[in-house]
């Protein structure tokens, strides 16, 4: 498809981080319309109401979620809708013919089963296997012309891809993977909580999900896929008080008489050709500081020949790479526009 024809889009559910993020990018994007955002909350309100910084941007109003309304006009949607609601509107678009860009774990895993034990009963089944996992680093074929687009977490994103060439390589262990994450309070979402206020947030820092975060099936499903049998980890999340980015920082056992050489290598090999990945020279360690803004993910290694522990060290930022950008993304590349079409923005700096 040319870049110069324009995809008209709606995002549902607008009024959150990730709607607004979205809004951000489209906004900036060459090839799109945004011709409908819908918000219950604030149905009726000018965008620039609940989002200031789009002031400048656009005069479009929210509106309710009318799917037989929005489909007349919008080709493809962002989904920005809590889970079980957002299988429900995504069956609904795409029996209009819409495509579906679901930024909610609905259809992020393959298993039903696994679905239904961390996240409930599913009512779409017929749906999981028409949805591709949308991580194009990994599966940017299985993208390509998708009608239906599961956008991964924002911590598996960080995690896959801090592990992926270690595993696709055969480097490390299978066994003993533990994954450790920190993430900017926006990962907590727009809604009114106690724990998230100022007072309640800053100048603390803690684990949370120490057991049982929803994440993790969703990170060992694709790790598993990787490694080609499989693979369990212990994730812990934890709440950083900064408004956005995520740290991961991966421990593996080294396989024998692998060097750290040989990992730096393999990992600048993997990414080589990637527009979003980047691999830091050996020595290197990545800084949220560095990400904040973009689609990015900066990754940094090293050894600890004394434990035989490789650390791996990722960084993103949660709302662009670990949500709505990894979604402008994949819309790129489904729709055969250029991958960084909207996305090429450098990180905010100081």
């Amino acid at each position: 498809m040319s870049e110069l024809q324009a995809i008209n889009v709606a995002v549902i559910g607008a009024n959150g981080y990730t709607g607004s993020e979205l809004l951000r990018l489209l906004f900036g994007h060459s090839a799109v319309r945004v011709v409908s955002i819908t918000s219950r909350q604030h149905e009726g309100q000018k965008l620039s109401a609940a989002f200031p910084n789009c002031f400048l941007s656009s005069d479009l109003v929210f509106e309710a979620l009318d799917v037989p309304v929005i489909s007349k006009k919008a080709q493809t949607v962002f989904l920005c809708l809590p889970h079980h609601e957002s299988m429900e509107v995504a069956a609904a678009f795409l029996a209009q013919g819409v495509s579906v860009i679901d930024l909610s774990a609905d259809f992020r895993l393959q298993d039903v089963s696994v679905y239904e034990k961390w996240y409930g009963a599913h009512t779409q089944k017929g749906l999981l296997k028409e949805a591709v996992y949308g991580l194009p680093e990994l599966h940017r074929s299985q993208i390509v012309g998708k009608k239906l687009i599961a956008s991964p977490g924002c911590y598996p994103t960080s995690i896959n891809l801090a592990l992926a060439p270690a595993l696709k390589n055969k480097l490390i262990e299978l066994t003993g993977l533990i994954c450790d994450s920190k993430s900017g309070i926006s990962g907590a979402g727009r809604g009114a909580k106690a724990a998230n206020l100022y007072a309640e947030f800053a100048n603390d820092f803690k684990a949370y999900g120490v057991v049982g975060h929803r994440h993790t099936p969703e990170i060992e499903q694709e790790l598993s896929l990787l490694a080609g049998e499989t693979v369990v980890v212990k994730f812990t999340p934890h709440l950083l008080p900064i408004s956005r980015g995520i740290l991961s920082t991966v421990y593996a056992k080294v396989k024998s008489g692998v060097s750290l050489d040989t990992i730096q290598n393999a990992y600048e090999a993997f990414y080589q050709n990637e527009s979003f990945v980047s691999v830091l020279p050996s020595g290197g360690l990545p800084q949220i500081k560095a990400v904040v803004g973009t689609n990015q993910c900066h990754i940094g290694l090293a050894f600890d020949e004394r434990t035989q522990l490789l650390v791996i060290i990722s960084v993103i930022d949660n709302l662009t790479k670990g949500a709505s950008g990894q979604a402008v993304q994949c819309f790129n590349i489904a729709h055969g526009f250029s991958e960084t079409m909207g996305l090429t923005s450098i990180a905010l700096f100081p």
